[in-house]
Formats: C-alpha cells, sequence, structure tokens
C-alpha cells in the first residue's frame, strides 16, 4: 500500500530542494526517505529507482530554468534579450545549484521528448532569432551560448577566477562576455 501523502510529484520535489541543499550527486533514495520519515522500499510505489528519480528532478529543473529564462526575455530581442537570458541563466545557477546540475544530466530519449525539457533549447532559438542565422549555424550558436554559459558558471562557482593577475571581479568578465558573444552572433561568419 501506498504511503499516505507520497506521490511522485512531491518525491521529485523534495529531492530538487535536497539537491540545492547537498549537491545533486548526493540525492539517494535512501536520503530522500529518510527525509520523509520512510523506508526507502516506501519510494517504489512512485519512483522505479535512482535514475527515474534524477530524471524527474532534472526535467522539473529544465522546465523551471526554462520558466526563468522565459520571464526574464519577454518582450526582449537582440543584446537585450541576450543578456537577460544569460542574466536569468547565471542566477538559476547561483540560487538553485543542485538544480542546475541536475539540467545537464543525460536523459533517455523517451523521457527528452515526452516531458517539457526541451523548452530550454526553445528559448535559446527565440533569443537567437534576432540574428537570423540559417541553419546549421544556429545550432552552433545555441551550443556556443550554452557551453560559454555553463562554463563560466562552473568556473565561478568553483571559485576558479579568485587568481586573476591582475585581480579582476568575476562580473566585470560576465558584462565582457556578453559584450564579445553579442558581437560574435551579429557578425557571425559566413560558411
Amino acid at each position: 500500500m501506498a504511503r499516505a501523502g507520497l506521490n511522485a510529484a512531491r518525491l521529485t520535489a523534495a529531492a530538487a530542494d535536497m539537491a540545492d541543499e547537498i549537491g545533486f550527486e548526493n540525492v539517494t533514495l535512501l536520503a530522500l526517505a529518510k527525509s520523509f520519515g520512510v523506508k526507502d522500499a516506501s519510494l517504489y510505489s512512485h519512483i522505479k529507482n535512482l535514475r527515474d528519480l534524477r530524471q524527474r528532478v532534472a526535467v522539473a529543473s529544465l522546465s523551471e530554468l526554462a520558466d526563468w529564462v522565459s520571464d526574464a526575455v519577454a518582450g526582449r530581442a537582440g543584446r537585450d534579450a541576450l543578456v537577460a537570458f544569460a542574466n536569468a541563466y547565471r542566477d538559476f545557477a547561483r540560487q538553485h545549484p543542485g538544480r542546475y546540475d541536475s539540467t545537464r544530466y543525460e536523459l533517455d530519449a523517451d523521457v527528452a521528448l515526452a516531458s517539457d525539457a526541451r523548452k530550454h533549447s526553445h528559448m535559446s532559438r527565440a533569443i537567437l532569432r534576432a540574428y537570423n542565422l540559417p541553419e546549421p549555424d544556429e545550432t552552433d550558436a545555441v551550443r556556443l551560448l550554452g557551453s560559454t554559459f555553463h562554463g563560466f558558471i562552473e568556473i565561478e562557482s568553483s571559485g576558479g577566477f579568485g587568481y586573476g593577475i591582475p585581480p579582476r571581479e568575476s562580473e566585470q568578465t560576465w558584462q565582457r562576455v556578453l559584450d564579445v558573444l553579442h558581437h560574435a552572433l551579429e557578425n557571425w561568419p559566413k560558411a
């Protein structure tokens, strides 16, 4: 019999909160069960296994990140949309580090296709419309943005920018990176 009050959505939300507190890689079924005061076997009525739980957290986090970005870029275009997108992405990572880490968890193809996890990719493409990039350049630009934002966030969150000589605040570098990205998108080289 299923434990009263437990369901997949509640477990996923609790696991996402736990990820922000202790790190996505530290979320386990045992830790989640303990947080509810139940045995881990009680979770299997709602969650298949740890991979299922992590995919659920990843999908929910991708959707939440897309909502943050959507709210930030609403009514903006070009450089303004790019900056709003980037800042929303970075703010999400700062405020929800475990959820952010989960957004890079590899999803099974059927899970990715059956969920709204692709909203984030659609959002990336939407801000690029002002730059009028044809395919496959648009796909390359989406990957450029994602890898630049992710790389910066990873280095910043690990304290890697603290060793510059001469010292420079990471915020100053972030603003310069956004200027360079905008310039690159406006002047995308022809194939």
